[in-house]
């Protein structure tokens, strides 16, 4: 079947301690890297970075609530300029691992980047700190779900948007992530993950956990380095997306 996307940008989360960065990292086109708030430190982030240098994968920040104990999946109350002040902090942590590092793109890690999808204010003082790193906005792009108040707010500010999906991860009818607290919210038999890639970019989108379509235009592909099983999912979704003729390529590069 010819694919309806001729490529797509395959990214994952890590820096945060899951063990599987150096398996993953030669199947992706995009790492988001930890800042040290709910995972990571310098250290962490020097190797990421290092890695992905090593395999020409193009290097986001991934900041996230400032709790580690929670791995930053519980949301925290932070006033609007506390959450931007704090996002601008850890993006600004990881510029300072090298002075040469080119950060394309930033994506909110976990209850951050869920609350962010719902809630236009979360998603402003998100916004707000990336564009305090990033005063000529044209130079970073915020990954965001498709239809989200991030997508709302990114594009207000003028930034540039990366719509993504999710290979490793249910959905619910109404376009949101299956909670992690509920059976089914992972994907963690590599061909369900495979498939679910393939939906996205030869249908446009993929079947909810009730078994209804959702439709979801997407930029770019996530894996989460910490799901069982991380590594066999990687190399599933890539030998499919290969087999399928879809080119795996980062959705930002710069010159």
């Amino acid at each position: 079947m010819t694919p309806s996307l001729a490529s797509i940008d395959l990214n994952s989360d890590l820096g945060e301690g899951a063990g599987t960065d150096a398996e993953l990292m030669p199947l992706i086109s995009s790492a988001n890297i930890a800042c040290g708030a709910h995972a990571g430190d310098e250290s962490t982030m020097r190797e990421t970075v290092a890695l992905a240098r090593r395999y020409g994968v193009a290097i986001g920040a991934h900041p996230g609530y400032p709790d580690r104990a929670n791995f930053g999946r519980v949301a925290m109350p932070m006033t609007d300029d506390e959450l931007s002040d704090d996002v601008a902090r850890q993006i600004r942590a990881l510029e300072r691992v090298d002075p040469d590092l080119k950060i394309g793109h930033v994506k909110a890690h976990g209850a951050l980047y869920n609350q962010g999808e719902r809630d236009s204010r979360v998603a402003k003082a998100i916004v707000a700190g990336v564009v305090e790193v990033f005063p000529t906005r044209s130079d970073v792009a915020l990954y965001a779900p498709p239809k989200s108040a991030m997508v709302d707010a990114a594009l207000d500010a003028g930034l540039r948007v990366v719509r993504e999906g999710f290979v490793d991860r249910a959905y619910e009818s109404d376009g949101t992530l299956r909670s992690r607290k509920l059976p089914g919210a992972l994907h963690t038999n590599p061909q369900v993950a495979a498939k679910q890639a393939l939906s996205f970019v030869r249908d446009g989108g993929v079947r909810a956990h009730d078994g209804s379509f959702l439709d979801l235009v997407v930029d770019t592909l996530c894996l989460h380095g910490d799901t069982p099983g991380a590594a066999a999912i990687a190399a599933a979704v890539r030998a499919a997306l290969d087999a399928a003729g879809v080119k795996v390529r980062a959705a930002v590069i710069w010159p």
